[in-house]
């Protein structure tokens, strides 16, 4: 494939203007972002696999060229708009993959769907215990940044209801899933350690961890050859 296979779209799901990235044929695959990057991440991942797939790679909420409320988001709003985009263009037996804060939102989407998701693919993601000190330490210092430079955020803000935690463990709920699971980490991950996904494979029935070699935190951007290789792993197994 090529980027002139690449279509852009935009669909109003339930008054939120949601923009995405549809590429190929096939069983279809929904690519969700993590909280600072948006669907152009899929771009190379689609073209490699689109003639095998039907890839849909969602702007979430307030990224991209979605529409953005400046007021913020609550957690439960992003995962809403999956299940409603799911439910909008007809989706059925959908391969999940998320990176980071997108691999939380398709943990959510498979616990309220699970008979509708095929297969879950989650990318260094977080939703399985707390940010590490060194991914909070720079967290801290991104914010540092642009406030001393007044820079305005670029991504959405993220409000949190009553005892609702930013970085919660779904790990228990894992138990209920009957999905094939593939699990994609980098080996040092500064902001969620592969130690986490240790633990959440063993959560799932016939789950499987794969391990690349290497610092950072978004192999698809970072390794694109090498993730595909896996990737491809992971698409194409039970």
């Amino acid at each position: 494939m090529n980027n002139n296979h690449i279509e852009s779209h935009k669909i109003d799901i339930k008054g939120r203007n949601i923009h995405y990235l549809k590429a190929g044929k096939g069983p279809p695959a929904i690519l969700i972002h993590g909280g600072a990057s948006d669907a152009r991440d899929w771009i190379y991942t689609m073209e490699t696999f689109g003639d095998r797939f039907s890839f849909y790679a969602v702007d979430m909420p307030g990224y991209g060229q979605s529409q953005r409320h400046d007021g913020g988001y609550y957690f439960r709003d992003m995962t809403d708009t999956l299940t409603d985009f799911i439910e909008a263009l007809k989706l059925k037996k959908v391969i999940m993959t998320g990176h980071s804060l997108g691999g939380r939102f398709c943990i959510e989407v498979a616990l309220r769907q699970p008979d509708n998701v095929s297969k879950l693919i989650l990318i260094d993601t977080t939703g399985l215990g707390g940010m590490s000190l060194w991914g909070t330490m720079l967290q801290y210092a991104f914010w540092g940044v642009r406030k001393a430079f007044r820079i305005k955020q670029p991504y959405p803000t993220y409000l949190l209801k009553p005892g609702e935690s930013f970085h919660p463990n779904y790990e228990e709920d894992l138990v209920k899933l009957n999905i094939p699971t593939y699990f994609i980490w980098k080996g040092l991950d500064p902001y969620v350690p592969v130690s986490q996904a240790k633990r959440a494979v063993k959560k799932i029935p016939g789950a499987k961890l794969i391990v690349l070699n290497g610092y950072g935190h978004a192999p698809h951007q970072k390794n694109p050859k090498e993730f595909n290789r896996v990737f491809a792993e992971a698409l194409d197994g039970g």
